[in-house]
């Protein structure tokens, strides 16, 4: 049994739609440079024990003939950075090789202004995983 054929208007309609997704698709958010994606690094006992995680795993790992890890680095980046662009500024300002790039995004809190409340703004985290062989100097 034959499919019945489709009319010329219905056609042109779901043309004219994929065009509307391309061209949504393309422009997510502005054009960012390296060193607007990139806010600031975090540095808190958690992120700082994950950047020297590649020294420790590394003398287990090697044991057990696996592949060695990288250090994981945490960055407050721009809410419209996609994680190609975060991979491309990491490798850029730092000169490393990024192996993986994680994003979270975190809600702004509710705090009390004197007599009023008040919301702290949306902020974006990203967990980028170098290279075994490579490290970041922060001090």
């Amino acid at each position: 049994m034959r499919a019945r054929p489709r009319p010329k208007r219905y056609l042109r309609k779901l043309a004219a739609r994929a065009q509307q997704r391309e061209v949504i698709l393309d422009r997510v958010g502005p054009e960012l440079r390296p060193h607007q994606v990139i806010l600031r690094p975090i540095v808190t006992e958690k992120s700082t024990h994950h950047s020297t995680r590649s020294e420790r795993v590394s003398a287990r790992r090697h044991a057990e003939n696996a592949k060695p890890v990288g250090s994981s680095y945490t960055f407050e980046v721009a809410l419209h950075a996609t994680k190609t662009q975060i991979k491309t500024a990491v490798q850029e300002l730092f000169g490393v090789r990024v192996e993986k790039v994680c994003t979270q995004q975190h809600m702004g809190k509710q705090r009390r202004y004197r007599f009023r409340m008040g919301q702290l703004s949306h902020w974006k985290k990203a967990i980028v995983r170098l290279h075994h062989e490579d490290k970041i100097e922060f001090f």
